[in-house]
């Protein structure tokens, strides 16, 4: 029936736009110079459930409200065909939401009014854009419906091991595994970023009839969309409303050497003094898991590791960091379990009790219960903070390995957790950023702040904890070296600029074979140019999961000669260029750019430069190729338009826009110089 009393259809909020109609509220907010969020639910909108944005920003926008007194509107909120009713618009900036009476939103480029996207029906009767669909106890399964538009390209949205940079065409799990990481941020090639600002376990359908974001169970759609001129400018917003990265310190941008395990404070001291011996660069060196009594305790075994501040001092002298192996899970028999079980510092099943794996530890032949922290909880936070100061901190030690952070439970049953922050299903993806903020926090409160995380999972806003992602427990080969190209590429879209692999991945590889020793030197000069360079993995021989393992050797002497010549030499390659990456870092921190990028963020006019996945830019000015084939002398690469490459082993230069082929021995990765740039690669 038709009516002419809209009601409260339309109104301002708070600087805001919201709608209502059939029991829903819609909120549409500036949110930055050029975006705004969205809010939708039954019900009025609720401030309480967790995200990724920072506070809303100071800034006015531009706001229209149609005035629908006397007009007549019909029950499915359109307007007769004589006298259609006019969107609600706000204006902020590059962005502008028009929003129809019945509650459809779309948005445009304020300049052109070219539209960037827009909501899509479900069906042209019901369900409509958004789906709010119950489970029980106040929760709904959410769905957010956009149109898909031919030709679109879409990026981000963490890191996978598909090997694909171009996501259209997928759908993906928004949860954390390892090797995968859920950070529900993409980039278009039509000029706009969207956050689905939601920890939610869920999904996204990225598929040609439309795009889909689901959440399982929750409360509130929320998401975030900004429009840029350039694919840096939507990165910027981005960075901006979700929190910049602090500058990363000096040493890291140094060689990080690792291996499954060094079992005492002797092995790991060996290895850092052959180092020297050698005069081989080393920044960082890691103590991995089982350096402890048990897990949970957070110290040293002192049967293993009898004097850590002798050590920590030592390898001060040698001007070498050491990092430690925390994980988020505590053994019952730990010192700690009993105050953390006490105090509810757990995460819990829906029964309250606490959430419980196994795992082998030491101190037992047999698989043992562990339970995880909460880390949504401030108290358990604090509580972890104390003990880790106490026993690595004072000593000196201020780097941690936040492993097995997604958090690794098996079976991952999210439906039955419940957190400090929310039911596990609304906030489960929270889990590795949480972590991070844990040792950030706590860093800060120190005043000891020359430090970081190291982390195997993440979410959107991680980059602000000033947290580092590896692309966790993958494979051995060519196929999973080139897969790392695309998810590092991928991460660095998301937001987190601070990234690197397992050189050599992590599953095996035999020191002597010459097939993986190919490998091995291929993967080592990728990792000389990604954004960490950092050596570690599981070598044969294998060992039985538990305290007594080690690994095989993994130091860049243990491949051979010809490995051992072709590694040292790419090592003095990364400490002749860290100025460079050390400047690409502290432009991370400052405008939220990757350091690891795309052809694209350079050259968003060349249209190719968007469809290439197995090259990328260090930076604006140097390009690497890595080779990626077993038994290639050769490799094709993609040469930018709009610049001139010059070879850096040759000098040899090529006009950009066409591909060319460039020789690639075993001991050389391709690497061209932009417009004249000069970067020390070939030594004296």
């Amino acid at each position: 029936m038709p009516s002419t009393d809209p009601g409260a259809t339309f109104r301002e909020h708070a600087g805001g736009l919201e709608w209502t109609g059939e029991h829903e509220t819609l909120r549409v907010e500036p949110w930055g110079p050029d975006a705004v969020r969205v809010r939708a639910t039954l019900g009025p909108i609720r401030d309480d459930i967790p995200g990724a944005l920072l506070e809303r920003p100071a800034g006015r926008a531009e706001i229209t409200v149609p005035d629908l007194t006397g007009r007549t509107v019909f029950a499915n909120g359109l307007g007769s065909p004589t006298d259609p009713v006019p969107p609600a618009r706000l204006v902020n900036g590059r962005v502008t939401a028009e929003l129809t009476v019945d509650g459809q939103l779309r948005f445009l480029r304020t300049d052109d009014g070219r539209e960037l996207l827009a909501e899509r029906r479900a069906h042209f009767w019901w369900p409509g854009t958004r789906v709010h669909t119950p489970v029980g106890h106040g929760y709904r399964r959410l769905e957010q419906h956009f149109a898909a538009y031919e030709g679109e390209r879409l990026y981000g949205l963490g890191q996978h091991q598909h090997g694909r940079l171009d996501r259209k065409g997928t759908v993906l799990d928004l949860v954390q595994r390892n090797t995968e990481i859920s950070i529900p941020f993409t980039l278009s090639n039509r000029g706009y970023g969207l956050l689905w600002n939601s920890p939610a376990v869920g999904r996204v359908e990225l598929v040609d009839t439309g795009t889909r974001w689901v959440a399982d169970a929750a409360r509130q759609i929320d998401y975030w969309i900004t429009a840029g001129d350039t694919p840096a400018d939507v990165l910027r917003a981005y960075a901006d409303a979700t929190g910049h990265a602090p500058e990363m310190p000096e040493w890291g941008t140094g060689f990080w050497q690792c291996k499954l395990r060094y079992r005492t404070q002797d092995e790991l001291l060996a290895v850092a003094r052959e180092h020297r011996r050698r005069g081989l660069p080393m920044s960082v060196i890691v103590a991995d898991f089982f350096h402890w009594t048990r897990l949970g305790d957070w110290r040293f075994d002192p049967a293993e590791w009898p004097d850590p501040a002798a050590m920590v001092r030592e390898l001060d002298e040698l001007g070498i960091k050491l990092m430690v192996s925390i994980w988020p899970s505590v053994n019952q028999s730990s010192e700690n379990y009993d105050e953390l079980a006490r105090r509810g510092l757990f995460a819990a099943n829906e029964y309250g009790t606490a959430a419980h794996a196994t795992w082998v530890d030491k101190g037992a032949d047999h698989r043992i219960t562990v339970s995880f922290l909460d880390p949504t909880n401030p108290a358990t936070r604090a509580f972890v903070w104390e003990r880790v100061r106490a026993n690595y901190q004072e000593l000196g030690i201020n780097l941690w390995w936040l492993d097995a952070c997604e958090p690794e439970m098996k079976p991952a049953h999210p439906a039955n957790l419940r957190y400090h922050a929310g039911h596990g299903q609304e906030v489960a993806n929270l889990y590795p950023r949480e972590i991070a903020r844990t040792f950030h926090e706590g860093m800060a409160a120190s005043g000891n702040t020359d430090g970081m995380s190291f982390s195997r999972s993440a979410w959107a806003g991680s980059q602000r904890y000033g947290t580092a992602v590896w692309s966790g427990d993958i494979g051995t080969d060519f196929a999973a070296l080139r897969a790392q190209i695309a998810a590092g590429l991928s991460i660095g879209l998301s937001g987190i600029p601070w990234w690197t692999t397992d050189i050599g991945g992590f599953h095996g590889g035999d020191p002597d074979d010459p097939a993986y020793r190919e490998v091995l030197v291929r993967w080592f000069q990728f990792g000389a140019f990604c954004p960490i360079f950092r050596l570690h993995g599981f070598r044969l021989p294998w060992l039985p999961l538990g305290g007594a393992m080690t690994g095989g050797p993994n130091e860049v002497w243990s491949y051979g000669e010809e490995a051992y010549d072709i590694m040292t030499r790419y090592l003095a390659v990364r400490e002749r260029i860290r100025p460079y990456v050390g400047e690409q870092m502290r432009t991370a921190a400052r405008e939220g750019l990757p350091v690891m990028r795309p052809l694209f963020l350079e050259f968003p006019d060349d249209d190719h430069a968007w469809t290439v996945a197995d090259q990328f830019l260090l930076g604006p000015d140097l390009l690497v190729v890595p080779v990626t084939e077993s038994g290639a002398t050769s490799r094709e690469v993609y040469l930018p338009a709009g610049a001139s490459w010059t070879c850096a082993w040759t000098g040899e230069t090529h006009p950009g826009g066409a591909p060319v082929v460039l020789d690639a021995p075993l001991d050389r990765i391709p690497l061209l110089l932009r417009d004249g740039a000069r970067l020390p690669i070939v030594g004296e």
